[in-house]
């Protein structure tokens, strides 16, 4: 049998591991020291607000590095991945022209597109819903045409 396109499981575990280390070191920096987040991004108003962003990436971050593994995690950490990314990353696009937030804020949009284009590479969900997933095996039956689709 020939191979796909689509990468390796292997792969998408690589990329949960390193995107919620990633995610969970990001998110516990203000947790720990404010001060020298705030050297680099920029003082804030609302330390609470800031607090409670990198709670809820730590959070995320540890989810992601749980789910790796887990047989079918890496598709629930490409979801944790791409929607953390695809938020910062708003963000970051948004509030830097305004001037509410510091240039700096552009390094970390170039790292959450970074991310998002690494899930995007190697296809994470893909693989998990062919193997398993909701009808996943009805559907593999299918397109190997051992069974006819419901109607």
């Amino acid at each position: 049998m020939g191979r796909t396109s689509v990468r390796e499981p292997a792969d998408t575990a690589l990329v949960a591991v390193a995107h919620g280390a990633f995610n969970a070191v990001g998110g516990l920096w203000p947790l720990l020291h404010l001060r020298s987040f705030e050297w680099v991004f920029g003082p804030k108003t609302d330390v609470w607000l800031q607090k409670t962003t990198g709670g809820l990436l730590f959070s995320a971050g540890l989810a992601q590095l749980a789910a790796a593994a887990d047989p079918r995690g890496p598709a629930q950490a490409r979801r944790i991945g791409l929607g953390s990314a695809l938020t910062l990353l708003a963000v970051d696009l948004v509030y830097v022209p305004k001037g509410r937030i510091r240039p700096t804020y552009l390094l970390d949009a170039a790292m959450q597109t970074a991310w998002i284009a690494a899930w995007f590479r190697c296809g994470a969900g893909r693989t998990g819903t062919a193997r398993g997933g909701p009808g996943g095996r009805a559907r593999a039956a299918v397109a190997r045409g051992r069974r006819r689709p419901r109607r």
